[in-house]
């Protein structure tokens, strides 16, 4: 267990409650902390809070609202050693991924005051001359912001930064597998001189307690990146008024590699980016649909690539792939593997749990080819380390499985010929 003690930031106050819930490092299994549930008396607080905040906030011009945002900034760099130690006990990382999910937190801070800076009036001409037109962008209001789990601080930089610079107050609440490095970054907010309730951050498991976040008619504006299942859910309770929603949800990106493309390099690429963060990237490869003249060359040069990856958290040489964030998920991969063989797809690498003696949520980086568009791995987002290998004759054919899905987010093409790419 670590020894800190967890808080939740409400109003400028670091608050506990009765009730606590676990948080368990996937590289050990162990539970390291206990993070404090919130009740309903907390949800209010958090909501009058943030609301009565933005009564000043909203109008500190961003010449005074800029110092204190910067000012955070250089203090999450002072503290940037301990931050990541924390990212890295939480989601089971290696240290080069976590580095770079602590980096984008302040660089989406900085980016985003000087983002602020450039808003600026428009002005709309009237045909008859007798009118002044012109359009003025004023903070929206409070704003419910969900963190995914798989960047933590990626995540919180994507919505403190636009909504610190832009005059809003923020109720932000991490997920429930990976809230501490967050709520390590809520301490600092304070210090940096951030006036009470601009930004709360709270962590809590049961819905029924969380849900009037959603409900409540206090926030202007719900924020999330995270499953479409859980979104769609998120939209429907927060309907209760008329508000701004900015979602970005599941993904299933197709890959398409053409019988002119540079094969590895094309592979090398495709291996990089499936296995980056465990497979768990919202626009990670999902569906790799091969030319059938260059799927041998491919595979060939895919596995070469994969062979190569080191397991392993934290600090430690060349380690480049860390474990699934859970046992489920983890059970949910086998699965996926194991229901591919039945149905006739053979595994490259990988497949199985490295080590049964190992401890954690670690799985092999599996390649699978003469993988079917009908298997379960096809159809669905994997979030995990597995990449189907699908070969394919015709082009027609290909496109219109690589768009047979109700997902969109993100697509790849490995081509020489630039018309065929954006065809």
């Amino acid at each position: 267990m670590l020894e800190k003690q967890f808080s939740m930031l409400i109003d400028g106050e670091r608050v506990q409650t009765d009730n606590t819930f676990p948080v368990t490092n996937p590289a050990t299994a162990e539970v390291i902390a206990n993070v404090p549930e919130i009740n309903s008396t907390s949800v209010q607080l958090a909501l009058t809070s943030a609301k009565n905040a933005f009564a000043t906030w909203s109008r500190m011009p961003l010449s005074q609202r800029q110092p204190i945002i910067e000012r955070y900034a250089e203090l999450l760099e002072a503290n940037r050693e301990e931050i990541i130690d924390l990212l890295i006990a939480e989601t089971g990382k290696p240290y080069d991924n976590a580095e770079y999910d602590f980096g984008m937190l302040t660089t989406c801070l900085k980016f985003f005051c000087e983002e602020a800076a450039r808003i600026d009036q428009q002005v709309i001409p009237d045909p008859d001359g007798r009118f002044l037109n012109y359009t003025l962008r004023q903070p929206l209001g409070v704003v419910v912001g969900y963190l995914a789990w798989n960047f933590p601080l990626l995540n919180l930089g994507y919505k403190l930064g636009p909504v610190m610079a832009s005059g809003c107050t923020a109720i932000i609440k991490p997920s429930q597998l990976t809230p501490l490095s967050t709520l390590r970054c809520a301490e600092l907010l304070t210090d940096a001189g951030l006036p009470p309730g601009v930004v709360n951050i709270i962590t809590g498991t049961d819905y029924d307690v969380t849900g009037p976040l959603l409900e409540s008619e206090i926030p202007a504006m719900f924020t999330m990146i995270g499953s479409t299942r859980a979104g769609i859910g998120a939209m429907k309770s927060a309907c209760t008024n008329v508000k701004h929603f900015s979602v970005e949800l599941g993904g299933n990106a197709p890959v398409l590699v053409y019988d002119d493309a540079n094969i590895v390099a094309a592979a090398h690429s495709i291996v990089d980016l499936k296995f980056a963060n465990s497979g768990q990237v919202c626009v990670s490869p999902n569906r790799c649909f091969v030319h059938e003249s260059v799927y041998e060359e491919f595979i060939t040069a895919a596995h070469e690539r994969a062979s190569g990856i080191v397991l392993g958290a934290g600090r430690g040489d060349g380690r480049r792939m860390g474990p699934v964030l859970t046992e489920n998920a983890r059970d949910r991969m086998l699965s996926l593997i194991a229901d591919a063989q039945q149905k006739g797809a053979k595994v490259v690498c990988g497949g199985k749990i490295p080590d049964p003696e190992m401890p954690g949520f670690y799985i092999e980086p599996t390649i699978l080819r003469d993988v079917a568009p009908s298997m379960e791995l096809s159809c669905d987002e994997i979030f995990g380390p597995i990449l189907p290998i699908i070969p394919f004759t015709d082009d027609d054919d290909e496109i219109e499985l690589a768009n047979n899905t109700e997902y969109g987010l993100a697509a790849y093409v490995y081509t020489q010929n630039l018309p065929v790419a954006c065809a």
